[in-house]
């Protein structure tokens, strides 16, 4: 991995639609809302697209952390994006500011940590950790 220096920036934006919903995932009674996994999803995407230029061969980074707080509702047809900027690295530990945005406020906003992996180690890791699942 090349060195990922602070401020390092990235986005990622999804047009809210009926399978992001709050209503979807939890209480069927919630109203048509942007629910908060899929809102962590977009803000842990921006921090991936942030760091990928980064990457050597075979290289990616997986979550490690998320604090979030989701701060006002986004119904179905909003365009919401989501930011994210290096704070810190130490070694493959990166750490995030991330934010979300619809067209009209902020949304969410919060920190979250990645850790760059070699993929190849990973996938053995995982396949001696569990050898009776497969994908």
């Amino acid at each position: 991995m090349r060195a990922v220096p602070p401020g390092a920036q990235g986005s990622f934006t999804l047009v809210v639609s009926p399978e992001h919903l709050a209503n979807r995932f939890k209480d069927a009674t919630l109203p048509a809302v942007l629910a908060t996994p899929v809102m962590i999803m977009a803000m842990e995407n921006a921090a991936l697209n942030a760091i990928k230029p980064y990457f050597e061969a075979g290289e990616s980074a997986v979550g490690t952390r998320v604090e979030v707080s989701h701060l006002a509702p986004t119904p179905v047809g909003s365009r919401v994006t989501a930011f994210a900027e290096v704070t810190a690295t130490a070694g493959r530990h990166i750490e995030f500011r991330v934010w979300a945005m619809d067209q009209a406020k902020e949304i969410g906003t919060g920190t979250h940590a990645r850790v760059v992996i070699e993929l190849d180690k990973f996938s053995k890791r995982l396949a001696t950790n569990f050898p009776n699942k497969s994908d």
